[in-house]
């Protein structure tokens, strides 16, 4: 299998460290760079691995392409047994939407990360940055709220949120998520002792 990642991407970490926690990590070829920028072409990968140019992507050995990070997670899952996502039940639901707000945090993270960096000033839009910002942080509120979400055997949820918390360290240091909810620093800090967690974190920009 191949993954087609940045080392900077929070979807493509979480991947890295479903593959690491369930053993897979050795049998996945890495491909980087890829570059999934908007307004950056890269035909190539649109061509052969995905229309969307998003990352990551998942490779197969018979050169089919699963892409989306929660289905990437749900079929390496499903290769060594079913450890982090449960089989079935209210808990399989559960974890999938809490994975879906996760996501949808990201995203709007990943969009005022664009609309700062990319977006010509003259032509940015505070208050809709303020508000995607707002999503995240209110996501953030959520779990911090909800401490045995951080205190179970883990699963992709907490993967999930150490990849949120990560990427706001790596693209928004100063945003002050640790002051705000003590509950999630202190899960983190304890999720930073795991050789996925520990490893995968993003380069200094």
């Amino acid at each position: 299998m191949k993954l087609a990642f940045s080392p900077a991407s929070p979807f493509a970490r979480k991947i890295r460290i479903v593959a690491m926690e369930l053993g897979l990590f050795d049998k996945i070829e890495f491909i980087t760079p890829i570059k999934a920028v908007p307004a950056t072409e890269n035909d190539d990968y649109a061509r052969t691995v995905s229309p969307l140019r998003k990352i990551p992507a998942l490779i197969l050995n018979d050169g089919s392409v699963i892409v989306d990070s929660y289905v990437i997670a749900e079929y390496l899952d499903e290769l060594a047994g079913g450890k982090l996502i449960p089989a079935s039940g209210a808990k399989k639901w559960q974890v999938k939407t809490d994975h879906s707000i996760l996501q949808g945090m990201l995203d709007a993270l990943l969009l005022c990360r664009y609309e700062k960096l990319l977006r010509p000033e003259q032509f940015c839009w505070q208050a809709w940055y303020d508000d995607q910002f707002k999503r995240a942080w209110d996501g953030l509120a959520r779990y911090e709220a909800h401490p045995d979400v951080l205190t179970r055997p883990l699963d992709l949820v907490q993967i999930g949120i150490v990849c949120v918390l990560g990427y706001l360290d790596f693209r928004f240091p100063d945003c002050g998520w640790r002051k705000a909810f003590p509950k999630l620093d202190a899960f983190h800090e304890k999720m930073m002792q795991r050789e996925s967690v520990r490893t995968t974190v993003p380069p200094p920009a």
